[in-house]
C-alpha cells in the first residue's frame, strides 16, 4: 500500500453484542472483509470487539454497523450529554447540532435550546468526547459533559447572576439617555431635562460601555455565527444597535465640529442602541429565570432520594452516603426513614408508603421475601433489606433518566420551527435593507436617519428567540408535569404522537383486571382431593398467572402436591405434564380437541362459568376428561371510570385477551367495553394492532406482560402499566407507573394540552414576527418599542409553557 492509500484509510473499533462462540466472530470478520472499502477486519471474540481499517470515501461507520446487524449481531453505541454554554437563539442550537452530526462516529446528536443541552449517540472507537467538545469550541461555544457540569456550579444560576449584573449597569447608564429622549417630545416639555443629558459627548460616554461592554456578547455571537457561514439573533442585535450607535457617533463628530447648539442639533440615536441592549438583557434574564423553572420536575424527583443509608459491614452498623451502597449490602431501614436503594426484605415486617412511585395512598405491607423500592418511606416496623439495585439502576434513577431524555429530545413539530429559524435571519436582513432603501429613496428622500430607524426596527422586531423556545419549553413542562402523576413519556415524539390516538387496545389480565385471579370452582366426578392433587402438580411449574392461582388455591386447602416428571407449556392452549407416570392435560377446549379428548359433557357447565366472568379450564388424565377448575380475576376499581373517560374523549376502546370469548365479554360488560378480541395468542396481539392501523387508526396498546411486548412495540404508542414487567416497560413509549387505567386518559389529556400549548406558542412566535416586521417596515414602530416587544415575546412563550405545570389530572 502506498503512502497516499494509507492516508485515505481510517481505523475504527466497534463493540459487538450477540456473539456466542468463535464461529460468530469468524462470520462477522468474513462479512466485514467482503464490504467494499474495507481493507482489513479483525474480530476479537474474547474482547467482543471488531477492529476495521476502511476507506471513508467508500464506506462509513454506519455502513459497517449495518453489515454487522444484517449478520444477526448488534453494535454498542454510547451516549453522552453535554451542558452547552454561549447559545443565544435557536439558530445557535441548529448550528451545534449540524456540526456534531457531521463528526465521523456520531450517529445522532440532538441539541435542546431551552435546556441548553446536547444528547450525542456515538461509536466510541471513532470519536471521543474531547473531539465533540473541540467541535463545539470551533463553532464558538462551550460543551461540558453532564457529570462535570453537575459537579461545577449550576451554570444557570451563574447565567442569571451575570445577566442581573449586566442589567443593573446597563439600566443605570441608559436611564439618562431615556430621559433625554423623552425630553425631546413636545408633549413632555414640562419634564425638566438637565442640560448635561442633552450633550452629545455625554451621551456618547454613557452609550459606549453599554454598546461594547454590555453588548459584547452580541458582537462575539455574531462574529462566531458569520465565521461559520450562518446568522443568528446576535447578528440582528449587533447590526441594529451598531447602525444606531455609529450613525449617532458620526453626527456627533460632524455637529460638534460645526459648533451648533445641542438643543437644536441632530436627532441622535444613542438611546435607541442603549435601550435596545438593556431590553434584550432584561428579556434574557426573564428567559433564564423561566427556563430554570421548567426543569423543576427533575429537581423534585431527585429530591425524593435518601441522602444516606444505614448499612451492616463486618458486623458493624455504618451510616454512609447512598452513593457508597453496593449490590449485596445489608441495609437497615428504621421506622420513618426513606428506603435508600431497591432491595429485598430479609427480616422484619412493616408497611411502606409507595405513593411517590405508584400513587397508591394506602401503605403496602412488607415481609421477608418482598421487594422494596428506593425513595419509598418505611412507616412503622424495622426492615433489614439486601440491596439489589443501586445508583443508576434503581427505579427512581430510571424514572429520572426517562424524564431527562424526554425533556432533551425533540418532538417532530420542533423540526419545523428549527428549519424556519435557520433561514429567518438572512431573510430579515434582506427586508431591513429593502425597508431602508424604500424610505431613503422614495418615502422620505434623503432622510438617512429616518430610513435607518425603520431598518433598525425591522432587525430588532424579527429576532426568532420566541420561535426557538416555543416547542422545547412546552415539552419540558408537559413531560415534567406528567411525571409528577406517574406518567413517563420516553421522548418528545411520543408526547406529540399520543394526542393523535383514536383507538386503544387494553390487555385484560393485569391491565383491566388486578391480574391476581383466585380459584373459585372445582367440578369433577373423581375424588376432589385426588383430582386437585394431580391438577396442582401439573400446573406447578407454569409461570402463567392462572396456573399460580390454581396452585395457590389448592395449597390453601392443605393438599400436598407431588413432583412433576415432565412439563410442557402450550401457548394459547394450556399445559401438558406427566405426574406419577400419568399424562395430564389442563387448558382450553382447543387443547382437548388437539389431543382427541371428548369433553363435550362439560361444555354447558363451562359456558355457565364463563358467562359469570370466570375462566374455566378443562382437565384430562390419561386421555380421558376428568373435570374442570375455574378461576376469577377481579376488576380494578378504577377501570370502569377510565373506560368511560376514554369514550368521552372519542376514543374507541378494545379489550384483547387470550381468554375465551364468554369470560372476556363478561369482564368487558362490567367495565363498559363494547369491542372484545378473545382467544388471541400472544403473537396474534401484534397482528390485531396492525389490522387497526391498516384501517387508518392511530393505535395505543396498553399491557403489562412479557407477551404484550411485541404488540407494545408495533402500536403507534405502547403504554406499559408500571406494575408489570421490565420487558414490557422497555418496549413501551409511555410507562404508567401507577398501574391504574385512569393514567391512560390522563396521558392523552396531558399530550393534548401540551400540543395545544406548543401550537399557541408557535402561533404567537410566528404571528408576532409576521405582524411585527411589516409594522416596523412602514414606520409605525420605534426601535426601542420593537426591542421591548421582542423581549416580551420570548418571555410570554416561556410563561405560556409554564402553565402546563399547573394542569390538573384525575
Amino acid at each position: 500500500m502506498d503512502a497516499t492509500a494509507s492516508r485515505d484509510q481510517k481505523l475504527t473499533t466497534l463493540q459487538i453484542t450477540g456473539m456466542t462462540c468463535a464461529a460468530c466472530a469468524n462470520r462477522i470478520e468474513k462479512g466485514l472483509n467482503k464490504v467494499e472499502g474495507v481493507t482489513s477486519a479483525n474480530v476479537n471474540f474474547a474482547l467482543e470487539k471488531a477492529s476495521v481499517t476502511y476507506n471513508p470515501a467508500k464506506v462509513d461507520v454506519s455502513g459497517l454497523e449495518q453489515t454487522i446487524e444484517k449478520l444477526g449481531y448488534g453494535t454498542v453505541k454510547e451516549s453522552v450529554q453535554f451542558q452547552l454554554e454561549g447559545m443565544t437563539c435557536a439558530a445557535c442550537a441548529n448550528r451545534i447540532e449540524k456540526g456534531l452530526n457531521k463528526l465521523p462516529g456520531v450517529t445522532n446528536a440532538t441539541v435542546n435550546f431551552a435546556m441548553e443541552t446536547a444528547m450525542v449517540e456515538y461509536t466510541p472507537g471513532d470519536v471521543s468526547i474531547a473531539d465533540m467538545q473541540n467541535k463545539v469550541k470551533q463553532l464558538g461555544y462551550k460543551a461540558i459533559p453532564k457529570q462535570e457540569a453537575e459537579d461545577a456550579e449550576d451554570h444557570r444560576i451563574k447565567e442569571v447572576r451575570n445577566q442581573k449584573r449586566k442589567l443593573l449597569i446597563s439600566s443605570i447608564l441608559s436611564l439618562p439617555l431615556l430621559w433625554a429622549m423623552v425630553g425631546h417630545f413636545s408633549f413632555t416639555s414640562w419634564i425638566y431635562t438637565p442640560e448635561l443629558f442633552m450633550n452629545p459627548w455625554f451621551q456618547l460616554i454613557l452609550a459606549t460601555p453599554v454598546q461594547f461592554y454590555i453588548g459584547k456578547q452580541f458582537y462575539v455571537g455574531a462574529y462566531k455565527a458569520l465565521r461559520n457561514g450562518s446568522a443568528n439573533m446576535d447578528v440582528l442585535i449587533a447590526l441594529g444597535t451598531s447602525a444606531a450607535f455609529f450613525y449617532s457617533l458620526y453626527l456627533t463628530i460632524v455637529w460638534f465640529t460645526g459648533g451648533a447648539d445641542v438643543h437644536h442639533g441632530p436627532s441622535l440615536y444613542y438611546e435607541t442602541s442603549a435601550i435596545l441592549i438593556t431590553l434584550v438583557i432584561l428579556g434574557k434574564l426573564f428567559e433564564a429565570l423561566a427556563k430554570g423553572r421548567t426543569s423543576e420536575a427533575i429537581k423534585s424527583l431527585m429530591g425524593l432520594q435518601a441522602k444516606t443509608a444505614l448499612i451492616v459491614r463486618d458486623g458493624q452498623e455504618l451510616t454512609v452516603p447512598v452513593e457508597e451502597v453496593i449490590v449485596g449490602d445489608i441495609v437497615l431501614v428504621r421506622p420513618g426513614d426513606k428506603v435508600p436503594v431497591d432491595g429485598k426484605v430479609l427480616e422484619g415486617e412493616s408497611s411502606v408508603d409507595e405513593s411517590m412511585l405508584t400513587g397508591e395512598s394506602l401503605p403496602v405491607e412488607k415481609k421477608a421475601g418482598d421487594t422494596v423500592i428506593g425513595a419509598t418511606i418505611n412507616k412503622n416496623g424495622m426492615l433489614r433489606i439486601q440491596a439489589t439495585k443501586v445508583g443508576k439502576e434503581t427505579a427512581l434513577a430510571q424514572i429520572v433518566k426517562v424524564v431527562e431524555e424526554a425533556q432533551g429530545s425533540k418532538a417532530p413539530i420542533q423540526r419545523v420551527a428549527d428549519v424556519i429559524s435557520g433561514i429567518f435571519v438572512p431573510i430579515v436582513v434582506g427586508i431591513a435593507v429593502v425597508a431602508f432603501l424604500v424610505w431613503y429613496f422614495f418615502v422620505t428622500p434623503g432622510d438617512f436617519a429616518g430610513a435607518l430607524e425603520k431598518a433598525i426596527a425591522v432587525l430588532v422586531i424579527a429576532c426568532p428567540c420566541a420561535l426557538g423556545l416555543a416547542t422545547p419549553t412546552s415539552i419540558m413542562a408537559g413531560s415534567g408535569r406528567a411525571a409528577e402523576f406517574g406518567i413517563l413519556f420516553k421522548g418528545g415524539e411520543h408526547l406529540e404522537q399520543t394526542h393523535k390516538i383514536d383507538a386503544i387496545i387494553l390487555d385484560k389480565t393485569g391491565t383491566v383486571t388486578k391480574g391476581k385471579p383466585e380459584l373459585t370452582d372445582v367440578v369433577t366426578d373423581l375424588e376432589e382431593t385426588e383430582f386437585l392433587r394431580m391438577v396442582g402438580a401439573a400446573e406447578k411449574p407454569s409461570e402463567h398467572p392462572l396456573a399460580e392461582a390454581i396452585v395457590t388455591g389448592i395449597r390453601e386447602r392443605n393438599i400436598e402436591l407431588p413432583g412433576t416428571d415432565s412439563f410442557e407449556a402450550i401457548p394459547g392452549f394450556g399445559i401438558k405434564a406427566v405426574i406419577e407416570g400419568k399424562e395430564i392435560l389442563v387448558g382450553t377446549r382447543r387443547l382437548m380437541e388437539k389431543y382427541g379428548v371428548d369433553a363435550s359433557e362439560a361444555y354447558a357447565t363451562m359456558s355457565r362459568l364463563e358467562e359469570a366472568g370466570k375462566t374455566a379450564m378443562l382437565a384430562a388424565i390419561e386421555g380421558r376428561y376428568a373435570g374442570m377448575v375455574a378461576v376469577a380475576d377481579t376488576i380494578k376499581e378504577t377501570s370502569k371510570a377510565a373506560v368511560a373517560r376514554l369514550k368521552e374523549m372519542g376514543i374507541q376502546v378494545i379489550m384483547i385477551t387470550g381468554d375465551n370469548e364468554r369470560t372476556a365479554k363478561a369482564i368487558a360488560t362490567q367495565v363498559g367495553i363494547d369491542h372484545v378480541l378473545a382467544e388471541v395468542l400472544p403473537e396474534g396481539k401484534a397482528e390485531e394492532v396492525k389490522k387497526l392501523q391498516a384501517a387508518g387508526k392511530t393505535v395505543a396498546m396498553v399491557g403489562d406482560g412479557i407477551n404484550d411486548a411485541p404488540a407494545l412495540a408495533t402500536a403507534d404508542i405502547g403504554m406499559a402499566i408500571g406494575t408489570g414487567t421490565d420487558v414490557a416497560m422497555e418496549a413501551a413509549d409511555v410507562t404508567l407507573m401507577r398501574g391504574e387505567l385512569t393514567s391512560i386518559p390522563d396521558a392523552i389529556y396531558m399530550s393534548r394540552k401540551t400540543m395545544s400549548n406548543i401550537k399557541q406558542n408557535l402561533f404567537w412566535a410566528l404571528g408576532y414576527n409576521t405582524l411585527g416586521i411589516p409594522i416596523a417596515a412602514v414606520g409605525l414602530l420605534a426601535p426601542w418599542v420593537a426591542g421591548a416587544a421582542m423581549a416580551l415575546s420570548s418571555v410570554s412563550v416561556v410563561l405560556n409553557a409554564l402553565r402546563l405545570q399547573r394542569v390538573k389530572l384525575h
